[in-house]
């Protein structure tokens, strides 16, 4: 199955858009896995529409976890980055029952798989402008869902993103990511 928002049809009357607002109690699980100085998402919020959602965040990077500060995002920082917002995107999606091929997660099975089973499968990242790191913006965004079951049950999320500052920094990427054992794959298996 793979629905993607080029080759979906609008609908005649297409329902209204939804919008989630800041969930801090929600971030603060989903930064958790992260070394402090690494939570760069500060605030996230989550808006739906025809079942495909997306997240819009803000950052703070005080300084690279690896090397002294450059001031601006690299790329070490851009992936972290989406990451977090990609783990926020997910989990509020399931939350609020937004997104339909997530429609058999609970909250509580995405903790036990934000870190084993939620994997990039392919990254590309292109950088238009420097970003600086004091503060920037962010956005994360489902575009396909396909399901596979070769090894074993996997649903790919083709994803985009892209980061910008006040001034006019900004970056874009792609992101395919799988989502290794969703639940309800093994259920759907049995009754096909």
């Amino acid at each position: 199955m793979t629905r993607s928002i080029v080759d979906t049809p609008e609908p005649v009357l297409a329902p209204a858009p939804s919008r989630f607002g800041p969930d801090p109690a929600l971030l603060t699980r989903v930064l958790r896995p992260y070394h402090e100085e690494c939570r760069y998402l500060k605030s996230a919020t989550v808006s739906v529409k025809d079942g495909l959602a997306v997240a819009r965040g803000e950052f703070h990077v005080p300084s690279p976890c690896y090397l002294d500060t450059t001031a601006h995002v690299n790329v070490a920082e851009f992936n972290i980055c989406y990451d977090q917002l990609a783990y926020y995107l997910i989990v509020k999606s399931i939350k609020e029952k937004a997104v339909p091929e997530l429609a058999a997660w609970t909250v509580e099975n995405y903790w036990v798989r934000q870190l084993p089973n939620i994997l990039i499968t392919r990254f590309r990242s292109v950088y238009r402008s420097q970003i600086y790191s004091s503060t920037f913006r962010g956005e994360v965004a489902f575009t396909s869902f396909t399901e596979s079951n070769v090894r074993r049950p996997v649903l790919l999320t083709q994803t985009t993103c892209r980061f910008w500052d006040h001034d006019k920094g900004r970056s874009d990427g792609e992101v395919l990511l799988a989502l290794v054992d969703p639940p309800g794959a093994n259920a759907a298996q049995v009754a096909a």
